[in-house]
């Protein structure tokens, strides 16, 4: 049985909200409460943060927690947890999750739901989360990507825009966000991350695309939890509410 290692990728710099992962949420840095709910999971075997700031690998070692420094040239999260696997020395058959270090409400139950399929199928590599849609709003905003799926849970495409397009109004479409928890086999890795940056990633900015615009498939496994992905500083006081429980997730508000 292969391993299961959880990495958080961590970045200070951020156009939206710069020093996020060390955001305060009641008392303690979002990273922190990202890497206590990963090591309370069973099945995992390490967690790490992944990073390439002083100030969030200081505050992790702080805690009591493993980080590992990695270069601040990275393309995408995920290139910067191939590095840390490297750093690391992982085996090939080894699963990693990635759990973005700005989701702090993400359910412990969701890191079992996105390795699962590369425990149970070795021929799959890559897997990630999807939640269906319940707040109208995100149906149409672009911080809530879209995923489009076949019948045997295979990502089609992955957007920031509404997808499907409900041309003729006349259904009551169910739309799928992506939830940036991935799984990938620590072979896969070097593969991922020595493929070339394509005109779909460019242009939405989404790492996934890379796979998929490279002929590689996505597991896309449907969750029941919901998560509050940290982008501004405005959601941040809205997991700050659900947190001293003032809001609940799955509310509208």
């Amino acid at each position: 049985m292969p391993n299961v290692i959880c990495i958080i990728p961590a970045r200070y710099q951020s156009s939206r909200f710069e020093g996020k992962p060390l955001a305060d949420i009641c008392g303690k840095p979002m990273i922190q409460r990202v890497y206590e709910k990963a090591v309370g999971v069973d099945m995992v075997s390490y967690v790490a943060v992944a990073t390439d700031d002083e100030r969030i690998f200081e505050r992790v070692k702080g805690f009591g927690g493993n980080a590992v420094m990695t270069s601040a040239r990275h393309r995408s999260g995920t290139d910067r947890i191939a590095e840390a696997a490297e750093t690391l020395g992982l085996n090939d058959s080894d699963i990693i999750v990635n759990i973005q270090g700005d989701q702090p409400l993400f359910e412990p139950i969701q890191i079992e739901e996105v390795a699962r399929p590369l425990l149970d199928d070795p021929s799959l590599n890559f897997s990630t989360l999807i939640y269906k849609i319940q707040r109208e709003e995100e149906v149409h905003h672009p911080n809530a990507v879209k995923v489009a799926f076949d019948r045997d849970h295979f990502a089609l495409y992955f957007s920031r825009a509404t997808i499907p397009y409900d041309r003729d109004k006349k259904e009551t479409i169910p739309y799928y966000k992506h939830h940036g928890i991935y799984s990938y086999r620590r072979s896969f890795l070097r593969i991922f991350t020595s493929l070339e940056v394509g005109h779909l990633e460019k242009t939405e900015s989404l790492e996934q695309l890379r796979a998929l615009e490279n002929g590689y498939r996505i597991k896309v496994v449907e969750t029941l939890h919901d998560s509050v992905e940290v982008d501004t500083p405005e959601e941040l006081a809205r997991v700050c509410a659900i947190v001293t429980g003032e809001m609940h997730l799955k509310s509208d508000n």
